[in-house]
């Protein structure tokens, strides 16, 4: 009976630590989900505005 306890008890805590890890990983996908619709408005704003092309910092425009 008790190693019946002790198994029950070791089964619960791993249960109890793989939903925190489950939950911490749905959070991460919430928030990267979010990042990426942000990313995607963005790039159909640029498209409607013509403006689609990647701007680099150090890059000449195209006019020189």
């Amino acid at each position: 009976m008790q190693h019946l306890e002790e198994q029950i008890a070791h089964l619960t805590r791993t249960v109890d630590e793989l939903s925190a890890v489950v939950a911490a990983q749905q959070d991460e996908i919430d928030h990267l989900t979010r990042r990426v619709q942000m990313l995607m408005q963005r790039e159909a704003e640029r498209q409607q505005e013509g403006t689609g092309g990647v701007v680099f910092g150090d890059e000449r425009p195209p006019h020189y």
